[in-house]
């Protein structure tokens, strides 16, 4: 891991910076400070169970300056495992508080991935509350376009780009380019920009305190997200309970 908040746990042999919403923030806004590069990464279940299967993916996480539990299996996992997290930090309560900081501090922010209309959508209500957008560009590029999306993005100098593309593609591609993106900080989203947009809804406050936004994720689009919750929240209960028995052995 490099530079990044200090002290972190360990979840399934990841890692995990015990810190707050208002405490990541806070490591952002110093990440950005130097300069960069630094990647943020948000764990969740279905991100373990692919680091798991994928050694690559797992050094990149392992790699990035700032890891926040995203999903609560994770905050349950890690006090199951002793190693116990403050909070929760979603990715998109994390986004949403970094646009607020963007305004406070004047920070440039460059939005890219989902589809055209939906980050054209985000990148207005995001401009609509103070933040700098120098540019957005869909999520959509083959690799003959690389090197156009990477100099598109190098061009506006931003200070945080937001990137809402699918893992592990989004880990692969700032393994490959972070570097050249000229960016301080790269923030990963997931489907935050959707939400935001409109195109899809979150779960309500009581079904996220519970644990149960995957359910709600999987009503909304139950053909793409049937299989992946099913088979991978089994997948990372199974891996929780072997890392619990290897502790518990010691």
């Amino acid at each position: 891991m490099t530079e990044g908040p200090g002290r972190q746990v360990t979840v399934c042999g990841l890692p995990v910076h015990p810190l707050t919403l208002e405490a990541s923030v806070a490591a952002a806004e110093a990440l950005i400070s130097t300069g960069g590069p630094h990647q943020h990464v948000a764990l969740n279940a279905a991100k373990v169970v692919k680091a798991h299967d994928d050694p690559e993916l797992a050094r990149i996480i392992r790699s990035c300056s700032l890891v926040n539990a995203d999903g609560q299996s994770i905050v349950w996992a890690a006090s199951l495992l002793g190693n116990p997290l403050p909070e929760r930090v979603a990715g998109i309560d994390f986004m949403l508080a970094l646009w607020r900081s963007a305004a406070r501090n004047g920070y440039r922010v460059y939005l890219l991935g989902a589809e055209p209309e939906v980050v054209a959508q985000t990148a207005r209500i995001a401009a609509a509350r103070g933040v700098e957008v120098v540019g957005h560009r869909d999520g959509y590029w083959d690799e003959t376009a690389e090197e156009d999306v990477v100099a598109a993005v190098r061009a506006t100098r931003p200070d945080i780009l937001f990137l809402a593309v699918p893992s592990p593609r989004k880990e692969y591609f700032l393994a490959r380019r972070q570097n050249d993106l000229g960016c301080a900080l790269v923030v990963g989203v997931g489907g935050s920009f959707d939400v935001v947009a409109g195109l899809r809804s979150r779960a309500p406050r009581w079904m996220r305190r519970a644990g149960l936004e995957w359910f709600h994720r999987m009503v909304q689009e139950p053909r793409r997200m049937f299989l992946r919750y099913a088979a991978g929240n089994a997948r990372f209960i199974a891996l929780t309970a072997a890392h619990w028995a290897r502790r518990a052995g010691r």
